[in-house]
């Protein structure tokens, strides 16, 4: 046998690199891993190394004072406030993810005409930039001439005495706290819904068919199918879609920075934002790079148990 595989080899040798699948696994894997040693784990080391030193944007030379930044950071209560809004706004937009991208995805599975057309729609704001899908937003949520507030007047819900939401003109969404985080909020839902409804999309595809059918001989409801059928096997999907959410949301500068800036009043100060402004507009780049690594036990954190939760339920 050894002496047919040496015949059928060019010269009967052993064969070059190609030939070699351990080799060849290492050979094709190393541009990525090359891309993010460059990428994430250089600039990791770096920011390590700011956070302990006394870098400005002046002078950015490394003398290393220790944890002095750290201790100033959670002193800082702009730091608290931001960090208290990365949860909040985390976890709230990806809550209203998850449930409207299922919805989504399980009215896209229904057979109707144009649903090329919806599923491009829906599509449509996760291939846009996201700075100028939030400028969009930024008009949209405009103190004056805002078509949401015109929506709402024409409706009678606002602008008049016995109004819903009050007698008032207008809303001033990025200008009352309250309203100003749940504008940053619709916003991440619907740059971040569109991702989720393709995964959750192909996670409902794969549901063997005839899994349903038997449900529906058997007489089980659809809420029964959802709960005992449809959920269970595609809560690793979910995870996963859950999880690349937190990573877009907990990381995010642009939707923060091009609606509120933070404010009012910090009331929409996040951890990237507040990175940027203290790290980069502030020129302490030590304390920025301090406040930046606070994120990262928090997102290998949740990684890590969102990923076992993925992994329980897949093996069962």
């Amino acid at each position: 046998m050894k002496d047919t595989v040496h015949a059928a080899r060019p010269g009967g040798g052993r064969g070059g690199i190609l030939d070699r699948e351990g080799a060849l696994a290492k050979l094709l894997i190393a541009p990525a891993v090359l891309y993010i040693v460059a990428m994430i784990g250089a600039p990791f080391v770096l920011a390590v190394l700011y956070s302990l030193s006394d870098a400005t944007t002046g002078d950015p030379s490394l003398h290393l004072v220790g944890f002095r930044n750290f201790a100033a950071v959670l002193e800082d209560p702009v730091f608290r406030l931001a960090l208290r809004n990365t949860f909040v706004f985390t976890l709230l937009s990806q809550s209203i993810v998850i449930v409207l991208s299922r919805i989504l995805a399980n009215a896209l599975l229904k057979p109707f005409r144009g649903k090329w057309l919806v599923r491009f729609l829906i599509l449509l704001p996760w291939t846009a930039p996201i700075s100028l899908g939030t400028i969009g937003w930024l008009w949209m949520f405009d103190s004056i001439f805002s078509p949401i507030d015109w929506v709402l007047r024409y409706l009678g819900l606002l602008g008049t005495a016995t109004g819903l939401l009050g007698p008032q003109t207008n809303m001033y969404w990025l200008g009352v706290p309250g309203l100003a985080m749940a504008s940053v909020i619709i916003v991440n839902v619907w740059r971040i819904l569109p991702l989720a409804t393709v995964i959750q999309l192909g996670g409902l595809s794969s549901i063997p068919k005839d899994l349903i059918e038997a449900a529906e001989v058997d007489g089980a409801s659809p809420w029964r199918r959802t709960l005992m059928i449809t959920i269970p096997l595609t809560l690793p999907i979910v995870s996963i879609a859950f999880l690349f959410g937190i990573v877009f949301t907990f990381t995010d500068l642009v939707v923060v920075y091009v609606l509120t800036r933070g404010g009012p009043v910090q009331s929409t100060q996040v951890l990237s934002s507040w990175t940027f402004f203290k790290g980069i507009e502030a020129g302490d780049l030590a304390q920025g790079a301090a406040i930046s690594l606070f994120m990262f036990p928090v997102l290998a954190v949740v990684a890590i148990l969102i990923l076992r939760m993925a992994r329980r339920t897949e093996v069962v």
